[in-house]
């Protein structure tokens, strides 16, 4: 069973349709022992960084989550939330993740919105997915390259479109929205151990 987490800050709907094609169950929850006892953790996330960590934290899901471990796949801004700070309301994140979250410079648009290719692939959430393949982002803050980084792309500059540290894993790109390249991700997410 997958446990997505539920504060409000995701379209999970897509996601869960996009897991139920792969013959996965899941289960939309904010209840702490089930994400606890869940064989894996999505923490999906849309919307603006500060009204996000305040839902985490009213629900007591902020500490929970960095204590989990089983894998874990946070999904755009659930990819940022993993960082320890971000510029978007200037908050502190979950500091799972070492960095700062960044807002894009004014020499182009935000938000980064369309396909846009990834490379520099790494490590197993990308068994069988090509360099250069394409996956859908809508997103106006980055995270800076670092030793966590597993995938590359750019937009005025390289960023990191996939982190992982331990059993932590990160995609700014939506997978449920990447067509079959984006469910390999999620394929080869669901066949990690814990």
């Amino acid at each position: 069973m997958v446990a997505i987490i539920d504060y409000g800050a995701g379209n999970t709907k897509s996601l869960q349709f996009a897991l139920d094609r792969l013959g996965t169950d899941s289960i939309l929850t904010s209840d702490a022992a089930q994400i606890k006892n869940a064989e894996k953790v999505i923490f999906p996330g849309q919307g603006a960084a500060a009204s996000a960590i305040r839902k985490l934290q009213r629900l007591g899901l902020d500490t929970l989550i960095g204590d989990l471990k089983q894998p874990v796949l946070g999904i755009c801004l659930g990819m940022q939330l993993l960082c320890e700070h971000t510029e978007e309301g200037d908050v502190s994140g979950l500091g799972i993740v070492k960095g700062t979250v960044k807002r894009f410079s004014n020499k182009v648009k935000v938000p980064q919105m369309g396909w846009n290719s990834i490379h520099d692939l790494k490590g197993p959430l990308f068994e069988g997915i090509d360099e250069g393949s394409y996956m859908y982002l809508v997103h106006s803050y980055f995270v800076s390259k670092s030793k966590e980084t597993v995938a590359l792309s750019d937009y005025n500059g390289a960023y990191s479109v996939a982190l992982q540290k331990e059993n932590f894993y990160g995609v700014q790109f939506h997978p449920e929205k990447s067509s079959q390249k984006g469910q390999q991700v999620l394929s080869n997410f669901l066949k990690l151990s814990s």
